[in-house]
């Protein structure tokens, strides 16, 4: 079945480029000071917060560099079963 209420990438990957900002200029970061900090260039700091657009290495300098890299590390953690067949398949059988 279609879930016709799903979001692309793109929309993702812009939201969290949006609660990244929003948390540097919580954290009073201009984008220079973010991408000092996290060794990120300016140039990926800026078209991340534009775009969404970033490498899964660049995200997590960044998320370090914010002191927010629990939220990384916790990501997939704790997804829940869709099926008796998803916990067979995790058990190997």
């Amino acid at each position: 079945m279609i879930n016709l209420e799903q979001r692309t990438s793109n929309e993702i990957n812009k939201d969290l480029a949006g609660r990244v900002a929003k948390l540097r200029k919580r954290r009073k970061l201009s984008q220079q000071a973010l991408a000092q900090r996290s060794g990120v260039s300016f140039g990926s700091v800026k078209r991340f917060e534009q775009t969404g657009d970033i490498s899964l290495q660049s995200l997590t300098k960044i998320a370090i560099a914010l002191e927010v890299e629990g939220e990384l590390e916790s990501l997939f953690s704790q997804v829940p079963y869709e099926s008796l067949e998803e916990i067979l398949n995790e058990q190997g059988r």
